[in-house]
């Protein structure tokens, strides 16, 4: 069984995003040709600030839920490793 993943983007006009997947690469791949979720067709994505394994699709939504409450800059945090990812 393959492990999920929540992912966080950084787009063009400094947002954050954040969604759930089994290969990452693959799904990011599919937000920068605009085949993605809605919100990064109308905000593109700059780069791929990180990603973070859960062993199960349930865990992976919840800790995904969990960051989308966060705030910007406790998102940013996360991701520079000041914080340990929910879950």
């Amino acid at each position: 069984m393959s492990a999920w993943h929540v992912y966080l983007i950084e787009c063009r006009d400094g947002s954050v995003y954040t969604g759930i997947a089994v290969d990452v690469h693959r799904r990011y791949a599919q937000h920068a040709a605009g085949k993605g979720a809605r919100y990064t067709r109308s905000h593109p994505p700059l780069r791929l600030l990180a990603s973070f394994a859960y062993p199960d699709r349930s865990a992976a939504l919840r800790a995904e839920y969990a960051i989308k409450q966060l705030p910007p800059d406790r998102k940013r945090a996360l991701v520079a490793g000041g914080q340990t990812p929910p879950g």
